[in-house]
């Protein structure tokens, strides 16, 4: 299995970023996919998952903000960040949920390497 994500950047507050995370080694429509994101000196935070569906779930901060997309085409999951503020800052990890939990309440199976977001002025 090989996640790997793309897109990351600075910002300024307001702005927008949209992630990509290639998936490989495994049947990527047939998986649950989320994205998660480790902010300096805290946890891994469940921030979105998709499911085969197209079925998509948010935490209550991306809500309203970030779109999650799949397309099992290009075996890509993206994550479309809009209205980012400061408090987005963070590592964003593409990554499989165990036991395809859309909004991984038992962790993650496999996770990328990680894209860092920094939203500043």
């Amino acid at each position: 299995v090989q996640l790997v994500e793309s897109g990351g950047g600075l910002v300024q507050p307001g702005g927008s970023l949209r992630l990509s995370c290639a998936a490989s080694g495994f049947t990527f429509s047939s998986s649950t996919m989320t994205w998660a994101r480790q902010a300096p000196g805290k946890g891994l935070e469940w921030v979105s998952g998709i499911h085969i569906d197209d079925t998509t779930h948010y935490a209550d901060s991306a809500k309203g903000r970030f779109t999650i997309s799949r397309d099992n085409t290009k075996n890509t999951v993206y994550l479309q960040m809009n209205n980012l503020r400061p408090e987005d800052t963070a590592v964003y990890y593409c990554a499989i949920p165990r036991r395809g939990s859309v909004s991984a309440v038992n962790g993650y199976d496999y996770w990328g390497q990680g894209t860092q977001v920094t939203v500043s002025s």
